[in-house]
C-alpha cells in the first residue's frame, strides 16, 4: 500500500488539478438587457488553461498580468435558463470543471423606486438590533464581538432588522436604507462596513445573502422598500482582490501613500489644476481603503455586474452610492447607464458632501450648471447637504431678521432652480456621519420644529435611527457615540424602546410626535409632488405652501421666542380663497380669519379647503 500511495502522489504531481477558488458573479440570469456577462475565475495559475463551455459558442477569454485570473465573456443572447459546464483544459485534457447557472428571472415587486412619496429610515445594522446572538462573531472574519467597545462589533444583524419591521411600519417610514452589509474583514472598527472585503458576500456577522433577500421580501410584503448602500470608490485593503491584484492598475497607486484632498468641488471648478483633480479622484479615502480605478475595463464591468447582481438577486428598490464625487466621473456614467438600461425607473442617489447648491446641483443628471461644461452625470438623485446646514442651525438662532434663523431655509430653497428635478433630492437633518439632531436641538420643541419642516419641504426626507425616540450622540466624542445601540435591540437591555410599554415618557413623547407627522405625510400628495410657494420670513416667521390643483398645505414656522399674529391677507396668494383649515399636529379644525395667532417656537401644518 505504501508504494501504491507514493505512485499515486507522483501521478498527481505530474497532472496537478486546477483549483478554481472563486467564480464571480456566482450566477446570472436569462433575458438581461446586457447580453454579455463577464465571468471572473480565480485560482492559482489559472491563466495556463483554455476554456471550453458546453452548449455555448461565443466565448472570449482574457488573460491579465496576474496569472491567477481569467476573465471570460459569455454571449448569452437568446440563452434560456440552464446550467453551463465551464471546463478548464490543457493539452486537450479537462483539468477541472465548474457548473455555472443561468437562472430564470423573477417578477419584480410592483413598487416604484424610492421617490418623494417616501420617508427613508437610515440605520446601522450593527447598532440596531441583535436578532441572532450566535453570529456575533464568526471564524471566517477577524474582529470579534465586543459590545463594551463603542467602536467595536456589537452584534446587530439582519434578523434584528427583520424582527422590528413592525416598529418601522408603525412609525410610518416606507423605505429602509441600511449602511453596507457586505463583508468587512478589517481587524478593528469593521462594524461600519464601508471597507468591504468581499462584495458578493453579506458579512457573516450580519447573516447570509439569503437573509438579505429575506429582508427585502419582508419589506415588500409591507409595501416598503429597500435601498442598498453601495461603494464604487474604494474597497478595504483586506479585500481578497486587493491582496492579489488582477492588474497593477486595478487600484490607484503612488510612489508614497497619497490621500485624497477631499475637495469635491474641484469637478465643477473651471480653474482646478490637474494635480488637484488627480489627488481628489485617485488619492485614497483613508489608508485602509484602496482607491479603485474605474477606468480599468475589467474592474468597471465587475462593478456594473456586481450592482446589477444585487439588484436582481435581492430585488432592491434603489441604491445610495457612497462618496460619489471621489470616483472618476466618466466611468461612473457608464456604470449608471448600464444599471438604468436594465432598470429604467430605478433611483440612485449619490452622496456628495458639499455646502454650496451650485456644486451639489452639478451632480444631478441634466444639471443646467453641468451643461455649461458639457457634463451630464446620469445620476438621478443627490443629497441636499446645504439644506442640512440650514436645518441644524436655524432653530438655535432666534428672532433673526436677515441671514440667520428661518431665513437660512428660505434662502436655501431660493437656489432650487439649479436642480433639474428638486423632487428627487434627498433632504435630511442628520446621518451616520454627523452629530445627532437631538444634540443640535436638545429641547423637544426644537425637534418638533425641525421634523415638521423636514416632512413638509420638497424632496425625499430621510431620518436616522433612534432620533425618533430622542437618542443623542456627538461626533466630537467619536463615531461610536453617534452610532449608539438602539435600546431594546439586545435581550440584555434594561428597557425596550421598540414597544409602547417599554418607552420612557420622554421617548414616548418623541416617538408619538414622529409617528403622527410621518404617518400624516404618507397621505398628502401636495407634500410629495406639489409645487412650493414661500414668503420672506418676517420676525423669524417663515410661511410656505405646498400645493397641487386639488390639495393645499400651509406651513407656518414661528422661530420667534414670542407669540406672533399673522395678517392672512398678506398670504392670500398661497391661501387661494380657502376658508377652512385642519391643523395636523393638534388635530383641530377651524375657519381662517383675518389674523392667525401662532405660539412662540411652534410650527403649524394646515390642510386648507374651501
Amino acid at each position: 500500500m505504501k508504494n501504491l500511495f507514493c505512485s499515486f502522489c507522483v501521478i498527481l504531481s505530474c497532472y496537478a488539478i486546477a483549483q478554481i477558488e472563486r467564480v464571480e458573479p456566482p450566477f446570472w440570469w436569462e433575458g438581461m438587457q446586457e447580453q454579455t456577462v463577464q465571468i471572473m475565475l480565480y485560482g492559482e495559475n489559472l491563466a495556463q488553461y483554455e476554456i471550453q463551455i458546453s452548449n455555448l459558442e461565443k466565448v472570449e477569454v482574457h488573460r491579465v498580468e496576474n496569472p491567477n485570473y481569467l476573465f471570460v465573456n459569455l454571449d448569452l443572447t437568446d440563452q434560456k435558463a440552464t446550467t453551463l459546464m465551464i471546463n478548464l483544459t490543457k493539452d486537450n485534457r479537462i483539468h477541472t470543471s465548474v457548473n455555472y447557472e443561468i437562472k430564470a428571472r423573477e417578477s419584480r415587486p410592483l413598487l416604484d423606486s424610492f421617490n418623494a412619496s417616501d420617508v427613508i429610515y437610515l440605520l446601522m445594522p450593527d447598532r440596531f438590533a441583535n436578532g441572532d446572538p450566535t453570529n456575533d462573531s464568526h471564524p471566517s472574519v477577524s474582529e470579534k464581538s465586543n459590545r463594551t467597545d463603542k467602536d467595536g462589533r456589537h452584534g446587530g444583524d439582519i434578523k434584528g432588522i427583520i424582527d422590528h419591521l413592525d416598529y418601522l411600519e408603525e412609525l410610518g417610514v416606507s423605505t429602509l436604507w441600511s449602511t453596507p452589509l457586505c463583508e468587512d474583514n478589517d481587524p478593528k472598527v469593521s462594524y461600519h462596513t464601508y471597507a468591504q472585503s468581499d462584495v458578493y458576500r453579506i458579512d457573516p456577522r450580519f447573516g447570509t445573502n439569503q437573509d438579505y433577500r429575506r429582508l427585502a421580501d419582508e419589506l415588500h410584503k409591507r409595501k416598503m422598500k429597500l435601498i442598498m448602500d453601495y461603494v464604487t470608490n474604494h474597497w478595504g485593503i483586506e479585500h481578497w482582490m486587493i491582496k492579489d491584484l488582477p492588474t497593477p492598475d486595478w487600484i490607484h497607486q503612488f510612489e508614497k501613500y497619497t490621500e485624497t484632498n477631499h475637495r469635491k468641488e474641484i469637478h465643477s471648478d473651471l480653474y482646478a489644476s490637474a494635480i488637484d483633480r488627480k489627488e481628489l479622484v485617485e488619492g485614497w479615502f483613508v489608508s485602509t481603503m484602496a482607491d479603485l480605478n474605474q477606468e480599468n475595463p475589467f474592474l468597471l464591468k465587475y462593478l456594473i455586474q456586481n450592482a446589477i447582481w444585487w439588484i436582481e438577486y435581492a430585488q432592491l428598490d434603489g441604491l445610495r452610492v457612497d462618496t460619489f464625487p471621489y470616483n472618476d466621473p466618466k466611468p461612473m456614467i457608464t456604470w449608471l447607464e448600464a444599471i438604468r438600461k436594465e432598470y429604467p425607473n430605478f433611483n440612485v442617489v449619490g452622496e456628495g458632501w458639499m455646502h454650496n447648491s451650485i456644486h451639489l446641483s452639478y451632480w444631478q443628471e441634466k444639471s443646467p450648471i453641468a451643461a455649461l461644461v458639457n457634463f451630464d452625470s446620469k445620476l438621478p438623485s443627490v443629497m441636499d447637504f446645504t439644506l442640512n446646514d440650514a436645518l441644524v442651525k436655524a432653530f438655535n438662532e432666534k428672532n433673526s431678521y436677515w441671514e440667520h434663523g428661518t431665513t437660512r431655509i428660505y434662502k436655501n430653497l431660493q437656489n432650487d432652480f439649479l436642480y433639474p428635478d428638486i423632487n428627487k433630492v434627498i433632504i435630511f437633518a442628520e446621518n451616520h456621519d454627523t452629530n445627532r439632531i437631538n444634540d443640535f436641538y436638545p429641547d423637544f420643541k426644537n425637534y418638533k420644529q425641525m421634523l415638521s419642516v423636514l416632512m413638509t419641504l420638497r424632496g425625499i426626507p430621510q431620518i436616522y435611527y433612534g432620533s425618533e425616540i430622542g437618542m443623542k450622540g456627538k461626533k466630537e466624542q467619536g463615531d461610536g457615540d453617534i452610532r449608539r445601540d438602539f435600546p431594546g435591540g439586545w435581550k440584555s437591555d434594561s428597557q425596550n424602546a421598540f414597544t409602547q410599554n417599554g418607552r420612557s415618557p420622554k421617548q414616548a413623547q418623541y416617538f408619538d410626535f414622529s409617528k403622527k407627522i410621518i404617518q400624516w405625510r404618507k397621505t398628502n400628495t401636495a407634500v410629495h409632488f406639489g409645487k412650493t410657494l414661500h414668503y420672506i420670513p418676517r420676525n423669524d416667521v417663515y410661511v410656505y405652501f405646498r400645493f397641487t390643483d386639488q390639495e393645499r398645505v400651509m406651513v407656518v414656522v414661528n422661530n420667534n421666542t414670542k407669540d406672533q399674529s399673522l395678517t392672512l391677507d398678506h398670504y392670500s396668494e398661497g391661501i387661494a380663497g380657502r376658508t377652512q383649515a385642519y391643523e395636523v399636529i393638534s388635530d383641530q379644525n377651524f375657519t381662517l380669519s383675518e389674523v392667525l395667532e401662532v405660539p412662540a417656537e411652534t410650527t403649524l401644518i394646515m390642510e386648507l379647503s374651501l
